[in-house]
């Protein structure tokens, strides 16, 4: 379960006053390259802990790699000890609704005058703004910021399957904590990280944006699209199995018909180039769908893969836990959760030096660390 030490945020020190997956996702990224990050939780834990159904995951998924302090921040001691708390770290992070840390004093302003070196990262609704008071959710914004109308059919916006903007939000976050270490080592003064969930959507939504600026045509939702390419879709093979297939070249679209034995169709003049067949899109998907029905995915993916055919198979969630290729390249590794038992979990999507930043310690059971953490205030107050 462990990892070598020398990662690059090794020494930098973050508390973090977060729940859900925004805020732990920007903490977790900071823990799994090296960052001592400090989970400050409430009396009785995070309640992201026992969430039900679609949220059961979240605390296992979000928070590896921390220790847990459990403070009552709403007491005056409990207080007192954050305030000293966040004085010894380098980055703060928080993601409570829009006004709550000001009424505890633990806001950026406030903490700025006592601490000039403090990186404090909020993780918010929206950027400051007309909408910045409103409460936000990652649905609410898919709404707002053009994610679920892209994604469903007309007239049936649909959010995505996961929580894209709270995470890609976290992650916004994180490069923000980054930039604001490297400026503070010029400065040598800490500051303000925001990053919201509305504008983490818009961004995603960028390049529909851009197409109406040069076309001035609203682009379809993607359901409704007009494809750029003629060979791009799902089709039903022998036994209801599914698998994408993407043809995006002429040279890819003969060596398809060569592979499914039907050169024929790659020789029909209609079906000559890309334009052609795009124009014929319907007529072509129903010709090859009928020809698809009789194959096997298990016999055709190998010879899809050795011809240099984009495919996918359309995979569940559950079964990425049996993914060769997760599994190969480490992307899938154990770790101890707080019961003693154990998870696989899913590691950063990246590669630093040939290794991947993985797990170094057991998922923290609540308060597991506030012996530790808090005795260092008492050492340093004794000192």
């Amino acid at each position: 379960m462990s990892t070598p030490n020398n990662l690059p945020l090794d020494g930098v020190r973050v508390v973090e006053f977060t729940h859900m997956v925004m805020g732990p996702t920007c903490g977790m990224i900071l823990a799994d390259l090296g960052a001592e990050v400090i989970k400050i939780e409430p009396p009785g834990g995070d309640k992201t802990r026992k969430l039900p159904g679609l949220g059961i995951g979240f605390f296992r998924s979000f928070n590896r790699n921390k220790k847990s302090v459990v403070l009552d921040i709403t007491t005056a001691d409990g207080h007192a000890a954050a305030l000293e708390l966040i004085g010894q770290y380098d980055v703060m992070l928080e993601n409570f609704r829009p006004g709550l840390m000001s009424q505890l004093g633990l806001d950026y302003e406030t903490l700025a005058k006592r601490y000039p070196r403090l990186i404090y990262v909020s993780h918010k609704g929206f950027l400051p703004g007309p909408y910045e008071k409103r409460l936000a959710l990652d649905e609410v914004v898919q709404m707002m910021g053009g994610l679920s109308y892209m994604t469903g059919p007309a007239g049936r916006p649909l959010r995505a399957g996961t929580s894209v903007n709270d995470i890609m939000g976290g992650m916004f976050g994180a490069i923000g904590v980054l930039a604001a270490l490297r400026e503070r080592d010029t400065t040598g003064r800490g500051q303000e990280v925001q990053s919201a969930l509305f504008e983490n959507c818009v961004f995603l939504s960028a390049q529909h944006m851009q197409q109406y600026s040069m076309t001035h045509e609203a682009p379809p939702p993607m359901p409704s699209r007009v494809s750029a390419w003629s060979v791009y879709d799902v089709f039903t093979l022998a036994g209801g199995e599914q698998l994408f297939i993407g043809a995006v070249s002429d040279k890819q679209f003969v060596t398809l018909c060569d592979v499914l034995q039907c050169p024929e169709l790659a020789a029909e003049p209609q079906f000559a180039n890309n334009a052609l067949r795009v124009a014929a899109r319907p007529e072509l998907l129903a010709r090859l769908g009928a020809i698809l029905k009789d194959h096997r995915a298990d016999e055709l993916s190998p010879k899809l893969e050795e011809n240099g055919i984009p495919y996918a198979p359309i995979m569940r969630p559950d079964q990425l836990l049996d993914d060769p290729h997760l599994r190969a390249s480490g992307g899938l590794v154990p770790m101890e959760t707080e019961d003693g038992g154990s998870t696989d979990v899913v590691l950063l999507p990246l590669l630093m030096g040939g290794r991947r930043p993985g797990v170094r310690q057991a998922l923290a059971r609540i308060g597991e660390h506030t012996e530790e953490i808090l005795g260092r205030l008492k050492g340093r107050a004794a000192s």
